[in-house]
């Protein structure tokens, strides 16, 4: 079609669209080049133009009003009035740019006015610039001086109406017309394809209606559809009013041409300094309080709109850009801003000379040292953390007004003193930092630190960089990888195995390249081995992707490939499984690392991998303890909630307990299970627990995983440096419910409506790196398709070849050292080997002052030189400790008051009256010798067994002891008995040698301190996984103590010690019981000469027997034999067979207990002795206390005559 003929249809697009006309002719010339260039909007519409297609939808026309133009007014057309140079080129214009002079000549018979008014921006620019402070970090878009000053404009219109009126000529009347909404028009600068500019104006429907985070949206919208070409004529339809800005042009002021069917067009110009200003330094500026200003005209229909509105509309504007009327309030409320906007006022800096102006420098250079220390104490809480929301709550502390600042010091310089990387900067340039630094996507918390070299090592780390490191693309690359790999594994895991728990990572796949991060770090830095401890969240990513753990061992426990006539153990679910592995790393290096098994108990693990990461150390001689390096992996609600997190982090610094620093890092899913943080915690974070111990806190936004890596960074350089434990808050979601079975719909339905429209964190890295250049789309679906080959691949070779998942264990020691380990089960040692450890623990350095009471004590130990003593507990145990420490196996004992004894029995270590300097003496019996750690552990039962029994685990060469104050103690660490010592090797094929010493006798001390609860550990015996013990001779305990490192099995070892035995003078032993004899499992009667004369048998145990042969001999009864049972379980069937049936002749067998009928032994013994080893023509009978719901009676009186009633019963 040739160019006439487009031409032809201008005066149609013009009575149609306005002075939008020139857009849509572009649009038609498209069109009729390329039809399907067009949107399919656009082609119904000309279509219709062009008569191309019937039945197109046309937009609909408004109400035909003609504009009042004096009929006798003839457009002439332009003449030349000077003269042409040779030089000059000429063209004549045609097509749009003709219709566009006609138009403008047409206009110049509608009667308008201006008016101006200069307003001070200087309010609107600083909260333009906190605006998008805060939404740069939301990544919400930017904030135009044009978005303000429009909306200032809506609102004014809103309180200045007939601006908003036009006038018209319908039916031949002059008529006024008001419109009840607001269509604010944009004026839109576009380029023409042949390089011209032209001004289209869309508008923004019912503007007066919206708030501005609607405002802001549609004008983003309209903007962007302009510049698409995809705005339609409904957008051009019904202007109001229209803004345009020539400013951006840097013109100053302008009076545009009123559009047709408006009353009003407001310019805006650029925005500057006062000429006469323009050419002063920035600091002068800034003393003076001189700012910038802005020229805006109102030009208006003079017909209907009068001066004085006018004017009055325009001080509106001011005011409203001035804050009145809430304005910038109501905005910020809007976008949900976390800070009070800047305000207008007078300026408190006093300008002039001497004391007065000195002294308001003084306080505002002070206050400026308070706000940079407030933003590094509370920063963290305006920090954009949470990828679910950017809601924040407003903090007075960090806002400038708050300490005096008014908006004429944000361009004044102060003194930061030590704000790192900047010494000295205007109030904006200060704030720029600190809010970057800690108020972003990292909110680092540290102020809590007592030690100011922490603190400032900190500081320098962040606050130069802003908390931004330079990343090179390299890593960038290593993270998509990692995060590709985290999301992929969960994704094919819920597609393969539908319903199966697995506990995704998914929301927190950032974990991934934050271990990465971590384990890379301590490679370079020599670290040999990372032990990880973990809950079941992400636990099977991490077995995958950090362990190495193969893809078909994986998939083959979903399978559930288990052969059932299998005796190693009933094993135990997937996500519970510990592993070791080697880890390859960025720069090539591996490093060895381990993940301990653990059960469903959240964060009981934590102490486990503390104890294995110490006897590690221990073994290493490790003393920096930078070479083994513990990391726990925690969830929100747990951290917050299980009180084992407190005691584990109560551990970190003490001597016998310290691992040097421990990596906390919590997959923060903002959930337990379907309990909200509100409900989960009475603190802010669920991190407040760690400030205990002044552990350094950083908050990170999982959905920025290079933010992520870097925090990785800063808490490893700073626990190798300071030996700390740190804490990384990794803030991210469940996409799932608690487990991939469970709706979490039904308690959060708005969490989970957000997190299903939520991209992952792959999605939102994988878009920063193709926008950046770093990778192509290509190059990550190529990596996407890979993985998902390889997974393939695993699946199948899973279901081809039964691959069982071993859990493997971590120790201390060599596998040589470990299988050469003695297992003949002597236990006896020579006289001369014991000799040298009485010597030794019975010596002290000629300096040394020894406490006067402890003389006897020692003397006493001495006479065992001379052959021919007596010894007691606390000797029989020394004794033992001494002759394994001779032998190679170091001695590891801790409890609460254990190395004196709560009893003041033990003594291991002793004090200098003088000077308080301690010595060990059971260290120095020879060189060479292995060594004892006698400890006294803080008031904890839970966290203190559970690093014994991780200890033991990893250093089964070692004699690892924790000893309760009181038997019923262990009450406190029930869940370490029950779901790891007692069943650890069944669950995990994970064996322990731990040794608990357990007080334990009724001695009228009360419910409290009585019994040991013997009935729960023979509960949990089966299938010989523990032994249960009661010794009664110091000989008896020595024994079984040694048995603990000379068996061929590792079982934890559970003994009820005595109290009152203590110091019993009938119950020690002579010195051949340790050289000649072993522990015997069960001790028959040796004071029976005939066991024909025996009628009656007593099977008793501990404490009761020596309250037994005292009444036998006291009531000289002959007929009575007392057995006693030494070792409940594994249980002693022959020897008791044997023993039993040497008394025939005794008809009545009873067994004795000082515990209530339905605690202690009796409930386990009964049915055992009844099938195995009672005859038919005995009775066996039960004496002993009667049921009870408490272990003992509180009162002496009553506890005396129960045990009178319970000695007469034993011999009827």
């Amino acid at each position: 079609m040739a160019k006439r003929e487009v031409s032809d249809y201008h005066q149609e697009l013009f009575n149609h669209f306005g002075y939008n006309f020139g857009f849509v002719a572009d649009l038609l010339e498209k069109y009729l080049e390329n039809q399907s260039s067009v949107t399919e909007y656009w082609q119904n519409y000309f279509n219709q133009l062009t008569n191309n297609e019937s039945g197109a939808v046309i937009p609909p026309k408004q109400e035909k009003v003609e504009q009042k133009v004096a009929s006798s007014v003839k457009v002439n057309k332009p003449i030349h009035s000077f003269e042409l140079s040779t030089e000059d080129v000429t063209q004549v214009i045609t097509g749009i740019g003709a219709k566009i002079i006609e138009n403008m000549e047409s206009s110049l018979h509608i009667p308008t006015a201006t008016s101006l008014r200069t307003v001070s921006v200087k309010l609107l620019e600083e909260n333009r610039r906190i605006l998008n402070t805060h939404l740069m970090r939301m990544s919400a878009g930017k904030i135009s001086f044009t978005h303000l000053v429009a909306y200032a404009v809506v609102r004014a219109i809103n309180k200045n109406n007939t601006m908003n009126n036009s006038f018209g000529v319908i039916d031949g009347s002059p008529t006024l017309i008001q419109k009840p909404y607001i269509n604010l028009g944009i004026a839109v600068d576009s380029v023409r394809k042949d390089g011209s500019r032209s001004l289209i104006v869309p508008n923004i429907k019912k503007a007066g209606k919206m708030n501005f985070k609607q405002f802001f949206d549609a004008y983003n919208d309209l903007i962007l559809r302009v510049k698409q070409g995809k705005i339609e004529p409904s957008d051009f339809q019904g202007t109001t009013i229209t803004l345009t800005n020539p400013g951006g042009m840097g013109t100053v002021s302008s009076t545009p041409r009123l559009m047709l069917g408006q009353g009003c067009i407001i310019a805006i110009g650029s925005i500057d300094y006062p000429s006469e200003f323009m050419a002063m330094h920035p600091s002068s500026l800034a003393e003076l309080g001189v700012g910038k200003i802005m020229n805006i005209t109102s030009t208006y229909d003079h017909r209907i709109i009068q001066g004085a509105e006018s004017g009055n509309f325009l001080k509106q504007v001011d005011l409203l850009l001035l804050g009145q009327e809430n304005f910038y309030e109501s905005i910020f409320n809007d976008l949900n801003i976390p800070q009070n906007p800047v305000s207008w006022g007078m300026d408190t800096t006093f300008k002039g000379y001497g004391f007065n102006e000195d002294r308001s420098n003084v306080e505002k250079q002070a206050q400026i040292l308070a706000l940079i220390n407030m933003y590094r104490v509370r920063g963290h809480l305006i920090a954009n953390l949470n990828p679910l929301s950017s809601k924040i709550e407003f903090q007075e502390e960090l806002d400038p007004s708050f300490y005096g600042f008014t908006i004429w010091d944000y361009d004044r310089s102060y003194v930061t003193a030590n704000l790192k990387g900047l010494e000295a900067g205007t109030l904006r340039q200060i704030l720029d930092v600190l809010h970057a630094t800690y108020c972003e996507k990292i909110g680092a918390e540290f102020m809590h630190i007592q030690n100011p070299k922490e603190k400032a090592w900190l500081q320098e780390k962040m606050e130069p960089i802003k908390n931004k490191p330079q990343l090179s693309n390299e890593i960038k690359q290593r993270i998509m990888q990692k995060l590709i790999i985290a999301e992929a594994f969960e994704h094919f895991l819920h597609t393969k195995f539908i319903g199966h728990k697995r506990f995704s990572l998914e929301g927190n796949e950032t974990l991934i390249p934050v271990l990465d991060k971590l384990l890379g770090d301590a490679a370079e830095d020599d670290v040999q081995e990372v032990i990880l401890g973990m809950a079941h969240r992400g636990r099977l990513n991490v077995l995958s992707n950090i362990m190495g753990k193969s893809y078909e061992k994986i998939f083959s426990e979903f399978e559930d490939n288990i052969d059932p006539t299998s005796s190693q153990g009933t094993g135990d679910v997937k996500y519970h499984l510990g592993a070791t592995g080697q880890y390859l790393t960025r720069n090539g290096k591996k490093i060895d690392v381990s993940i301990s098994s653990n059960p469903s108990h959240l964060e009981w693990v934590n102490p486990v991998v503390e104890g294995i990461v110490r006897a590690k150390q221990s073994r290493l001689e490790d003393k920096n303890r930078s070479k083994v390096i513990p990391i726990l992996i925690h969830g929100d609600a747990a951290f917050a909630g299980q009180g084992i997190v407190a005691e584990t982090l109560n551990l970190s610094q003490l001597t016998g307990y310290r691992t040097g620093g421990t990596v906390h890092i919590i997959i923060n899913n903002q959930i337990g299970f379907t309990t909200t943080p509100e409900d989960a915690r009475s603190s802010a974070y669920a991190t407040d627990v760690a400030k205990m111990v002044q552990a350094p806190i950083f908050h990170v936004n999982g959905d920025d995983p290079e933010a992520s890596i870097w925090v990785t960074q800063l808490a490893f350089e700073y626990r190798q440096k300071f030996h700390k434990d740190v804490v990384i808050d990794l803030m991210g979601y469940r996409r799932h419910g608690h487990n991939e079975g469970d709706d979490p719909v039904y308690t959060q339905p708005l969490m989970y409506k957000k997190i299903k429209e939520h991209p992952s964190v792959k999605q939102i890295y994988q878009e920063k790196l193709i926008s950046s250049s770093v990778l192509s789309e290509k190059e990550i679906a190529k990596m996407d398709t890979e993985l998902y080959t390889t997974l393939e691949k695993g699946l199948k070779e899973s279901k081809k070849n039964k691959v069982e998942f071993v859990p493997d264990r971590s120790l201390a020691i060599s596998i040589e050292q470990y299988n050469s380990r003695p297992r003949h089960g002597v236990t006896k040692v020579s006289f001369d080997q014991l000799a040298k450890v009485v010597k030794a623990i019975t010596s002290f350095p000629d300096n040394f002052i020894l406490n006067p009471k402890l003389k006897k004590h020692i003397a006493k130990r001495k006479e065992f030189l001379t052959g021919n003593t007596h010894i007691d507990w606390a000797f029989a145990e020394a004794l033992s400790f001494g002759s394994l420490l001779l032998e190679g196996f170091p001695v590891r004992l801790s409890g609460q008051d254990s190395a004196r004894g709560t009893f003041s029995q033990r003594h291991l270590i002793f004090t200098d009256m003088n000077n308080e300097k301690e010595i060990i003496p059971h260290n120095h019996i020879e060189e060479n010798q292995a060594l004892i750690e006698p400890l006294d552990s803080f008031l904890s039962e839970a966290a203190v067994l559970g690093f014994e029994y991780g200890y033991s685990i990893a250093d089964p060469l070692t004699l690892v002891i924790w000893e309760a104050q009181f038997g019923d103690f262990a009450n406190g660490a029930q869940i370490i008995i029950d779901n790891f010592i007692s069943c650890s090797e069944k669950k995990w094929k994970l064996p322990n040698n731990v040794v608990l010493l357990l007080p334990h006798g009724q001695e009228g001390q009360g419910p409290e301190h009585s019994s040991a609860r013997l009935e729960r550990f023979l509960t949990l015996s089966a299938e010989d996984n523990m032994r249960v013990c009661n010794p009664t001779t110091p000989a008896q305990y020595f024994h079984v103590l040694r048995r603990q490192l000379h068996s061929d099995l590792e079982k934890p070892l559970i003994v009820m010690t005595p109290k009152s035995l203590l110091r019993l003078p009938a119950a020690r032993s002579v010195i051949k019981e340790f050289t000649e004899s072993e522990f015997m499992e069960v001790i028959d009667d040796d004071s029976v000469k005939d066991n024909n004369d025996i009628k009656r048998v007593i099977l008793t145990s501990g404490k009761v027997y020596y309250d037994l042969i005292r009444y036998r001999e006291i009531n000289e009864i002959n007929d009575t034999a007392i057995v006693r049972v030494e070792q409940y379980y594994p249980y002693p069937e022959n020897r008791l067979n044997e023993i039993l049936q040497s008394y025939d002749k005794a008809k009545i067998i009873n067994w004795v207990q000082e515990e209530p009928k339905n605690m202690g032994a009796w409930g386990f013994m009964y049915p055992r002795l009844v099938e195995k080893n009672i005859k038919s023509y005995q009775k066996l009978t039960y004496v002993g206390r009667t049921e009870s719901p408490s272990p003992a009676s509180g009162s002496m009186k009553i506890h005396n005559k129960h045990q009178d009633d319970l000695l007469k019963a034993a011999f009827k």
